[in-house]
């Protein structure tokens, strides 16, 4: 069997969009073009990888296995296309990574710098998610690494590797007026003040829980965030003290008017680069990794 991969690929985006009628829009053809090529590819290889559901399709087993080797194809596609365009003379490196959203961004940041110095001209391409999608698409081979607040095992057909970057202290930052009312008598002056904390599923929720019970703090909590940036546009306006890596202290200050009120002994937000091979090869993420171990 010689597979059409037009027709793969019209598979690929109706399964995306979840109907031919998006699909056609999407692609600028006719929605009985579509079912024509659909039902070829179906009839090529002798299975159906679509079912009605609804007003819409769902995927078979077999389209579900389809798909996740269509992924496959289409983004080696597209990188080989870039690949092409890049001209000889300033031949760069891609570097893809996937950030988890609980992850501070200027942590990312800071960490991803290393990789943008390695003499030669890097193209990075940054996604930002949860880490059951970012693990699929580190899978996928559609990240070069996944950074994230803690490690991940491998698991079933997922094979990935998690490499420490450091345990960094965090510290509670504020509004120049939050920071004036609690200031004296740290850690005591926090009764009471309004706090911006990360959601439960964030690893750094539960240290910072212990941190507020062995100090014997109730802390009033005004807004729980998944996003770290959201929590720190929260933070910004004034609405609470936040969390944030002690060490990102001039930074936070200059982008978001937010001071350092008291470092939280004893509490580390660990950041792990997680990638598909256990010995790196790709150049960017070698460099970031050693970086991060030569300053931990």
């Amino acid at each position: 069997m010689d597979l059409n991969y037009k027709h793969l690929h019209y598979f690929w985006v109706v399964a995306k969009e979840g109907s031919i009628t998006r699909a056609a829009e999407k692609l600028g053809v006719a929605v009985q073009t579509i079912s024509g090529q659909l039902s070829l590819l179906e009839r090529s290889i002798g299975v159906a990888l679509l079912a009605p559901a609804g007003r819409g399709l769902t995927l078979t087993e077999a389209g579900r296995t389809a798909l996740s080797y269509a992924d496959r194809i289409f983004s080696l596609g597209e990188q080989m296309v870039e690949a092409l365009e890049t001209s000889a003379g300033e031949e760069s490196l891609r570097l893809t990574v996937g950030i988890l959203d609980a992850l501070p961004k200027l942590a990312a940041h800071r960490l991803l710098q290393p990789a943008m110095c390695l003499g030669k001209p890097v193209r990075l391409v940054c996604y930002e998610g949860e880490l059951d999608e970012l693990m699929s698409d580190l899978a996928l081979h559609r990240l070069d690494v996944v950074l994230t607040d803690r490690p991940v095992a491998s698991s079933g057909s997922l094979r990935v590797f998690s490499h420490p970057l450091g345990e960094y202290p965090v510290s509670l930052y504020g509004t120049p007026d939050l920071v004036k009312s609690c200031a004296k008598g740290f850690p005591a002056s926090l009764a009471g003040v309004p706090l911006l904390l990360p959601t439960r599923t964030n690893a750094l929720r539960g240290k910072l829980e212990q941190w507020f019970e062995t100090h014997d703090l109730r802390p009033r909590i005004v807004g729980e965030f998944e996003d770290s940036a959201l929590m720190d546009t929260f933070g910004r306006q004034g609405l609470g003290l936040f969390p944030a890596l002690t060490m990102l202290g001039p930074e936070i200050a200059a982008q978001l008017s937010a001071h350092p009120v008291g470092e939280l002994e004893g509490v580390l937000e660990q950041v792990f680069a997680i990638s598909s091979e256990r010995r790196i090869r790709h150049p960017g993420v070698e460099v970031l990794i050693a970086a991060a171990a030569s300053t931990s």
